[in-house]
């Protein structure tokens, strides 16, 4: 393996063991380009560094109890 390959590698290793350190871990989903647009808009109207924090915020909303009425 090339220096500068095995350098990358070294680098996104630790990268992802920091990660699991901090209770998180990196996924890779493939989504249709609406909801990408619909996650995006979401980032940008929140003021949102990334869609990371969009898809979180959209997933604990949905973990909510939902009030029922009775």
């Amino acid at each position: 393996m090339p220096k500068a390959a095995a350098s990358y590698v070294g680098r996104n290793i630790r990268y992802r063991q920091r990660l699991r350190d901090a209770g998180a871990q990196e996924v890779l989903f493939q989504l249709p380009d609406e909801t990408v647009a619909l996650i995006d808009e979401i980032k940008k109207r929140q003021g949102l560094r990334s869609r990371s924090q969009a898809l979180l915020q959209l997933i604990e909303r949905g973990r909510e109890p939902t009030q029922q009425t009775a």
